[in-house]
């Protein structure tokens, strides 16, 4: 069975930084791409970022780029996403997802760990 824990979110204030974790469990994970994603309440998914199975090759979405960095630890199976000069909106919970994705064709729902709360407000 896939399981994937997310961990490190939490209330910062704007122009801050959080770093995201997620443990993966079930598959084989470096053999696999892996995805964050996220959903602000009412709204649908927006993919943020793509990392693949070897880590060499990394893809954000527009408004993250810079500001986000996407890594992994296949040793620990685990994925990161360090988040810095964070702005309100990107308030939202992230997920960490298997596989890849793109702005377009975000990974599926299925995919998805249950995700952690990033609140960002002075």
């Amino acid at each position: 069975e896939v399981q994937l824990v997310e961990s490190g979110g939490g209330l910062v204030q704007p122009g801050g930084s959080l770093r995201l974790s997620c443990v993966a469990s079930g598959f084989t994970f470096n053999e696999e791409p892996m995805s964050w994603v996220r959903q602000a309440p009412g709204q649908g998914p927006e993919w943020v970022s793509t990392i693949s199975s070897g880590g060499t090759g990394t893809s954000y979405t527009y408004s993250v780029r810079g500001r986000f960095t996407i890594s992994r630890d296949n040793a620990k199976n685990t994925l990161y996403l360090q988040m810095d000069n964070l702005d309100p909106a990107d308030t939202s919970v992230y997920y960490c997802a298997k596989g890849g994705g793109t702005e377009h064709f975000p990974p599926p729902r299925k995919s998805w760990g249950q995700g952690t709360q990033v609140t960002v407000s002075a």
